[in-house]
């Protein structure tokens, strides 16, 4: 079987549809699937080089929309090769090529599927801040996007919730496939001694001694929720674990608040985005992760951290909240600051044993749900 994936950019700094293409591409590798990516990133960019696949960049991309004249001659030309294409991610002009280069195929057609990661959440029409972009994705909905979604062979889903949701966003909706296909997370290298060390260049803090936050320091994060309900629980008990709060957006404009809102408090920590041994170093050194977000569709960083044996305290809009309470892996409540305050204090009123029980589960649940295997192997009975 030979696919194509389709994309705007692979480019790590555009966000986890990245990381999933990457960890689906290699589940696929190892089930003899042939897999290529076409995408609008320009030809020769650091980040392509050294990737464990064929990549046709055909940028440059112009205006927000991603635009480029080079994607539809391409498609049109190439895609009839390939025996199932995949759309990854909705909103940009990849997905209209798409969809006019395989309405204009003759004779037999590649199987054609639409993986929307979380991008047809209802939190994105409804959230503050967002009415022009919301307004502009049902002007592209109108136009482009519903032809894409109901005319496809099928959409596939990272999880149950992401079908579900999918489903109040936008009408006419009605795809001729809902396929719940997993997404799998590699697992993380084996822990040694220069992931503490190279972690401690960032943040000098004892083993277990903190909580983790790893990933951009953004309003839909909840990061402000966090400080708050950290500092008011601080407050009342006099003494915490230190915070670490790892990713890059200190430096925006809800960044400033977020210090604002810490002033200078020395339990709370900003070491930046963090990468390779010392992202690893921090989460095998943390006593859990937190993530109370107002939208997530997968939350890569929640299973990279069930991954190191670490449990997860997560708020009910990370899609794979479900499967995280029904493992006994982490501590869900509410997106807001009285759930993300909840979370703290019940965690932090945990014994030693209990949280010793909680990090075995972790590690269980991350194999039952979230392994590469699992995830491929269900991915490849969906397009197949």
């Amino acid at each position: 079987m030979k696919v194509l994936h389709i994309v705007s950019s692979i480019d790590p700094q555009a966000g986890g549809v990245t990381q999933a293409i990457k960890t689906m591409i290699t589940g696929l590798n190892d089930l003899q699937v042939v897999n290529e990516v076409v995408c609008l990133d320009l030809d020769g960019s650091p980040f392509l080089l050294g990737q464990p696949f064929k990549v046709y960049a055909l940028g440059p991309s112009k205006t927000p929309w991603k635009y480029s004249p080079n994607l539809l001659p391409w498609l049109k030309k190439e895609s009839s090769g390939y025996d199932v294409l995949i759309v990854h991610g909705l909103w940009q002009y990849h997905t209209n090529a798409a969809y006019k280069a395989f309405n204009g195929l003759n004779g037999k057609k590649p199987r054609l599927f639409v993986m929307p990661h979380g991008m047809l959440d209802p939190y994105f029409q409804k959230a503050k801040g967002r009415k022009l972009k919301a307004l502009r994705n049902w002007f592209f909905w109108k136009l482009v996007e519903k032809k894409l979604v109901n005319g496809a062979t099928g959409m596939l889903f990272t999880c149950e919730a992401e079908k579900d949701l999918a489903t109040h966003t936008f009408s006419p909706y009605h795809p001729k496939a809902k396929l719940v296909v997993g997404l799998g997370v590699e697992r993380p290298p084996a822990y040694n001694l220069s992931m503490t060390t190279a972690f401690n260049e960032k943040t000098n803090i004892p083993m277990d001694d903190y909580l983790i936050f790893l990933g951009r320091i953004d309003q839909k994060k909840g990061v402000d929720l966090l400080v708050k309900s950290y500092l008011k629980l601080l407050n009342e008990k006099g003494e915490l674990p230190k915070l670490v709060i790892a990713g890059p957006g200190l430096d925006s404009a809800f960044g400033s608040e977020v210090l604002a809102i810490v002033n200078g408090n020395e339990n709370i920590l900003f070491p930046g985005m963090l990468s390779g041994d010392a992202k690893w170093g921090a989460f095998y050194g943390a006593s859990a992760f937190i993530l109370p977000s107002h939208q997530e569709n997968f939350g890569i960083a929640v299973v990279e951290a069930l991954a190191c044996g670490k449990p997860v305290l997560i708020s009910d809009q990370v899609n794979i909240w479900n499967e995280i309470k029904n493992g006994n892996a982490g501590i869900v409540d509410h997106d807001n600051e009285t759930g993300t305050y909840a979370m703290l204090k019940n965690w932090f009123e945990k014994t030693a044993q209990e949280k010793k029980d909680m990090s075995i589960f972790a590690l269980d649940t991350f194999n039952l749900c979230f392994s590469v295997k699992n995830a491929s192997k269900s991915l490849f009975d969906a397009i197949k």
